[in-house]
């Protein structure tokens, strides 16, 4: 079910962008409207909607303001306004699309139609896991990225910790070896090393160390800390 919230402090406004959006839309929708966008913030949160149609000029936080309030969004924002001098700045804040008042309904359903096709693709399962490749001893190892631990840096080498306990040793700086992980998961904690955090199992914030899975305790630089408690969800 496709969940929508319209932010717009025009009554009549809201009340015509739901109709319309009601004739595009034929599956089953759930349409929250709201003329006030600081209650917006907390409906955003409340009701997780896959889009938020947005106006921009309201007297109580423009819709770029409103956004601001989102730092990691999930939802996509379409602008509706009767204004076209802010597209520029719509495109800089990744705005999914921007719609001038009064909105065309042909353009609010090539919209929709737009988010609803990206959500399909978002949904299809990948048929075959990729796999990292890694040249050493005269082999090309084929490592699915779940089984890898660790990447541990040794001057010009690279050891690969991987769960079954076996290293892998490649001739490569462990910045080149990064470049084959760019996984959300492999963070750089450290000039030495490059962790999987979904085999990391305890992180001691008295001397800034995680443990690994496989007891191995890495050290987490100061330089990287930030990042490393902002990738565990945790406050400093």
């Amino acid at each position: 079910m496709l969940k929508i919230l319209i932010i717009d402090d025009e009554k009549d406004a809201l009340e015509a962008l739901e109709w319309k959006i009601n004739k595009c839309i034929k599956e089953e929708t759930s349409i929250t409207t709201c003329s006030s966008p600081i209650i917006g913030v907390d409906l955003v949160r409340e009701i997780e909607p896959d889009i938020v149609f947005l106006d921009i000029q309201m007297p109580e936080m423009d819709g770029f303001s409103f956004i601001d309030k989102f730092v990691d969004r999930d939802f996509k924002v379409i602008f509706t306004t009767a204004y076209d001098e802010y597209g520029i700045k719509a495109v800089k804040v990744k705005a999914f699309d921007y719609l001038l008042k009064p909105i065309d309904i042909d353009e609010l359903n090539l919209a929709i139609k737009k988010v609803q096709n990206e959500e399909k693709q978002i949904k299809i399962p990948a048929t075959i896991s990729p796999k990292i490749n890694i040249s050493a001893d005269g082999k090309v190892y084929l490592l699915p990225k779940e089984t890898v631990l660790f990447l541990k840096s040794d001057k010009n080498y690279t050891t690969i910790h991987l769960i079954s306990g076996k290293k892998i040793i490649a001739t490569k700086t462990l910045k080149e070896i990064q470049k084959k992980f760019p996984c959300p998961e492999f963070v750089r904690v450290h000039n030495s090393y490059v962790v999987n955090l979904n085999h990391a199992i305890e992180y001691n914030k008295g001397v800034n160390e995680l443990t690994m899975q496989d007891g191995t305790v890495v050290s987490v630089s100061r330089s990287k800390k930030t990042e490393l408690l902002k990738k565990l969800h945790l406050d400093k």
